[in-house]
């Protein structure tokens, strides 16, 4: 049986599905706010990753990129709830609140875990909308959203330092972003936007950075990794190769014969690699 995804209400998200599913990459825009209502979900991001279990409430900083894979409870199900929290809603709070944040989060922690009851509580409170028992008017989801702000920053003070953060992207080291990022099967846009770039001058600061285009450097990494991973881990292609960025076997394995003239069978043989 097929997964259901379905927006709810402006900005809210319901997902349920009933098989192993791996996601596609994300680029997570707005701060998210999530419940695994039930199954878990394995999330990769740059720098590392983690398993969010039952009924663990997230939170996920906006401007990132995201990898999931979903699997479903003992009882068959995977269901995930999610809201939005994006500027505009956020800039309306903060002014209506007088919020004034000096500076932006400075922590590396990406994901934020906080089981409380107030916010599970929040979550069990949607389930009329979710079964579709109760609509909700625009005025009562906007109420919902500004609830789900409230109980956030109860539940810890600091996270107004996340939330209210409304300056722009400033530039960071492309190198050191690429080398983290490179696995991540996304348009060049996203990864333009997430340097704190125009695309063209992406493009620009890339070949000045590596001396080639962000597709040609990106097919050239992840074919670098993929030998790695079959001559010295023993991984076999159809392990890894989603994970690296590559879409189809097929053209990976052509692509890999093409820069080291053998194939990924005959690569553990020959002793000139």
């Amino acid at each position: 049986m097929e997964g259901t995804r379905e927006i709810i209400f402006d900005r809210l998200v319901y997902s349920c599905q009933f098989s192993k599913q791996r996601g596609d990459e994300e680029f997570i825009p707005e701060h998210l706010l999530g419940f695994q209502l039930s199954g878990e979900t394995n999330a990769v991001y740059p720098g590392g990753s983690i398993v969010v279990p039952e009924n663990t409430i997230v939170l996920i900083r906006k401007n990132q990129l995201i990898r999931t894979t979903k699997y479903p409870s003992k009882s068959g199900e995977y269901k995930f709830v999610s809201i939005t929290l994006d500027r505009e809603v956020l800039n309306k709070y903060a002014l209506e609140n007088k919020i004034e944040v000096e500076g932006g989060y400075t922590g590396t922690q990406r994901l934020f875990f906080e089981p409380d009851n107030f916010l599970r509580s929040y979550f069990i409170s949607l389930a009329p909308y979710i079964n579709k028992k109760k609509e909700a008017t625009p005025r009562l989801a906007d109420l919902k959203i500004r609830e789900a702000i409230e109980l956030l920053l109860q539940s810890n003070p600091d996270f107004k330092q996340v939330l209210f953060d409304f300056s722009s992207p400033y530039k960071i080291d492309l190198g050191d972003f690429m080398e983290q990022n490179y696995m991540f099967n996304v348009s060049v846009e996203t990864f333009a936007k997430l340097t704190g770039r125009s695309l063209s001058g992406f493009k620009r600061d890339f070949r000045k950075v590596f001396n080639a285009t962000p597709k040609q450097w990106l097919q050239e990494r992840r074919l670098e990794e993929a030998y790695y991973q079959i001559k010295y881990l023993e991984r076999k292609p159809v392990d890894f190769y989603l994970d690296l960025g590559f879409e189809n076997l097929s053209h990976f394995y052509y692509s890999f014969k093409k820069k080291y003239g053998v194939t990924t069978s005959d690569l553990k043989k020959n002793d000139k690699f």
